[in-house]
């Protein structure tokens, strides 16, 4: 019989090694902001500051909730204790805020992590993109409320009122997307069809990236059991509507939180009147979140908040500190329990 020939490196070695090697690439892109910040520290409120720790840690577990509370009415799921929700929770807050690599990486690694929990890839991808449509609603939702009072009292300048049909559309564009989403997911024979073209188009995708080399990526068969996964997950859903209240209420406490994080350092600065002016930049900044890998989410913001009449020391200030003290508190509570969970070694 054959010996099985061992494997130097790992995939998992090679999983954690690109992970610190991407971490580091964001440490060294904000390494001029990092300087910046704690130049700016002395111009802050030390005790406000300390505030976003126990904030931080509760909008981590709010994310985690939008997806316990749900699989807690699943009876094929195994059970979570509270240390592995909190820990979960932080490992996925580090994978989407730390790793330059786009909203994929998150649901790529939520796959993973709960994979062990008896929840399935369509499941984990329902519940992802769940989560960020309850998060994006809101967000728009809040900005266009922060709008209203704005514009009530007369704080918008003329120069900035582009700013309101962007809002609106993007009200209008995210909840076409959502139908459109919703409507794709509800049919079996759209499943089908939907996973047809996905096939096709990342077969001519691999082909030509790989100049012919390699022609296909995916299987259709696999393609389709996870869209199929997906699509039950959704029926599920509309079938059991009350299993997604808890799910939405903390969605609308977790977009709470990520805004509560940018006042808190507003308030630390004594500028606690901008919160309606970040509610509109956090909203429409959030539009590059998950879609772009890296770095255009803060430069959204600080753009919209200086537009809106925000004097451009304080945007940035404001914008740069929050994205450098989110930064390192993520780094500091998630890459020791991301790393545990890669090497298999949570919960041990």
């Amino acid at each position: 019989m054959a010996k099985k020939k061992k494997r130097f490196v790992s995939f998992r070695t090679i999983l954690l090694i690109l992970t610190a090697i991407l971490v580091g690439y964001v440490i060294y892109q904000n390494w001029p902001d990092i300087v910046e910040t704690f130049e700016h520290l002395k111009d802050t409120n030390g005790f406000v500051l300390l505030l976003l720790i126990p904030e931080q840690l509760f909008m981590y577990y709010a994310c985690g909730q939008i997806f316990f509370s749900y699989l807690s009415n699943r009876t094929n799921v195994r059970k979570f204790t509270r240390g592995e929700k909190m820990r979960i929770s932080t490992e996925l807050n580090f994978v989407n805020h730390a790793i330059p690599v786009g909203g994929v990486g998150g649901l790529a690694f939520l796959t993973y992590r709960l994979g062990e929990y008896n929840v399935s890839a369509g499941q984990a991808s329902f519940l992802y993109i769940f989560r960020y449509a309850v998060t994006t609603v809101i967000n728009y939702l809040q900005a266009l409320i922060a709008i209203i009072v704005l514009l009530a009292l007369n704080l918008i300048p003329d120069e900035a009122k582009w700013i309101i049909p962007v809002a609106l559309l993007m009200n209008v564009g995210v909840g076409l997307f959502l139908w459109f989403m919703v409507y794709i997911a509800s049919s079996k024979k759209r499943i089908g069809f939907f996973a047809k073209t996905v096939d096709k188009l990342s077969d001519i995708f691999i082909t030509i990236v790989t100049f012919g080399l390699k022609k296909r990526i995916f299987h259709y068969e696999k393609v389709y059991d996870y869209f199929m996964d997906i699509h039950e997950s959704v029926k599920i859903a509309k079938e059991n509507k009350k299993f997604l209240k808890k799910p939405a209420i903390w969605g609308i406490i977790y977009s709470l939180c990520e805004v509560g994080t940018y006042w808190l350092v507003a308030v630390s600065l004594g500028r606690p009147e901008l919160i309606a002016y970040i509610m509109v930049g956090e909203a429409i900044g959030s539009v590059f979140d998950g879609i772009v890998p890296y770095g255009l989410y803060e430069l959204g913001m600080a753009g919209v908040m200086i537009a809106l009449g925000v004097d451009f020391t304080t945007a940035t200030i404001i914008t740069v500190m929050t994205r450098v003290i989110t930064l390192v508190f993520t780094i500091v509570s998630g890459s020791v329990p991301y790393y545990k969970a890669i090497e298999g070694k949570d919960g041990e």
